[in-house]
């Protein structure tokens, strides 16, 4: 289902009259005239959608592929409303789109990214020179519309706007939501550039003293039994390494105090469905570090857009969990993402230490909250409040030292 409306972004805003104004006819009297379609049925979205992003500014998590995979395991099961904003100029050409959603929290309907849960950057997919078109004056006109036009939509009115997890820039271009009030979200990212082959970028980056240690890891690694990095092929195959993956995460998040991901209803479904997919296959990296019969490291990475994406990492915790298989793992990993061309390596959203080890560019994430009515209000001052206390306890060593015992405390004694 699609609702369009054409908008005017001058000094003064106006709204036309939905669908009623012929886009082509207003251009020559309207030449910065901007025509908002809203889709619920996300099907219907795709042929404008898929075409966009193969030209536009955005991130994986931004994709059609990832974001449809997430509504069907995950979002129906929450009753997730889809709010699909693509912004059209005169000639239809897309400007922007927004995948945004409704969702009924507790108290409030929140407007919130789609998938933001599962999504490590949010953001809008942008067409090339969006950010010379919309300056801040012109882009908060164009999302005041966008506003209105979900609060006058019969099912996606809201109380709260909470979109989070928003990166400075997407692609090349300045990220115009931070053209809104926002505030700093307390978790951090992490990337660096890779090298034109892998002996050089390790040597670039780690010490003498380092790479004597990791290779002396690795020969503790071999004498467990070969060492052997694998890319399984074969559905099959996928999803058996897939479901180690899972099995070896659920118990490092049970010694950490930390809910199991993957036990979410959905979750293991959306992950599953991604890898299983033959049409992610070119998406979807899913590798092993194999020492002897035991599958020591397991990864699901994705590939897009020249960029290497490391999402989920875990490691087995048996007898080589001493010798830093995830490590040795990482290192394969690398390889194989510059071996394919990929330019950048994105370790995502966390706050580890090894991630500082090897980035060269640590990434500052905003979010926007805001009231849209005082049931809005309700939630927005403490939920405000919570995310300076998180951040502040994130980006004090002490305190998040002292927070992470804590929860591995709770946790063993909930076991």
């Amino acid at each position: 289902m699609a609702q369009a409306i054409h908008v005017r972004l001058d000094a003064h805003y106006e709204s036309d009259t939905p669908v009623a104004a012929d886009a082509r006819a207003m251009g020559a009297r309207l030449p910065a005239e901007v025509r908002l379609t809203i889709y619920e049925d996300m099907a219907a979205a795709e042929p404008l959608w898929r075409a966009f992003e193969r030209q536009a500014d955005g991130t994986v998590f931004q994709s059609y592929q990832w974001l449809a995979a997430w509504q069907r395991h995950v979002g129906a099961r929450q009753e997730v409303r889809p709010a699909i904003v693509i912004a059209q100029d005169a000639s239809g050409a897309p400007l922007a789109l927004f995948a945004l959603a409704v969702r009924r929290a507790r108290f409030a309907r929140e407007l919130i990214w789609l998938g933001s849960e599962l999504c490590d950057y949010n953001g809008p997919l942008l067409a090339p020179g969006f950010a010379e078109r919309f300056d801040g004056a012109r882009f908060r006109t164009l999302w005041d519309d966008i506003e209105r036009a979900l609060q006058a939509h019969p099912r996606l009115g809201y109380d709260l706007i909470n979109l989070s997890k928003m990166p400075e820039r997407v692609g090349a271009q300045a990220d115009p939501m931070l053209h809104l009030p926002v505030s700093v979200n307390p978790s951090g990212a992490y990337r660096t550039k890779l090298g034109a082959d892998w002996e050089s970028f390790y040597a670039a980056k780690r010490s003498a003293a380092t790479r004597r240690r990791d290779r002396t890891k690795r020969k503790r690694l071999s004498d467990l039994g070969a060492v052997v990095f694998v890319t399984p092929e074969g559905g099959d195959a996928v999803l058996d390494a897939l479901d180690t993956l899972m099995a070896q995460k659920a118990r490092s998040f049970a010694r950490m105090g930390v809910g199991n991901l993957f036990a979410l209803p959905g979750y293991a479904e959306f992950y599953r469905s991604l890898a299983a997919d033959f049409a992610a296959q070119p998406l979807v990296h899913i590798s092993r570090l194999d020492v002897g019969a035991t599958p020591a490291a397991v990864n699901l990475g994705l590939i897009y857009r020249g960029c290497y994406y490391y999402l989920l990492a875990s490691y087995d915790d048996g007898e080589a969990a001493r010798f830093g298989p995830g490590a040795a793992h990482l290192h394969e990993i690398m390889r194989y993402a510059i071996e394919r061309g990929c330019a950048v390596f994105d370790f995502t959203i966390g706050d580890e230490s090894y991630k500082r080890d090897w980035c060269d560019s640590e990434l500052v994430l905003y979010d926007h909250i805001a009231a849209a009515s005082w049931r809005g209000a309700l939630v927005a001052m403490p939920l405000l409040a919570l995310q300076r206390l998180k951040r502040r306890i994130k980006r004090t060593p002490a305190l998040w030292s002292l927070a992470s015992k804590a929860r591995a405390l709770a946790g063993a004694l909930k076991r």
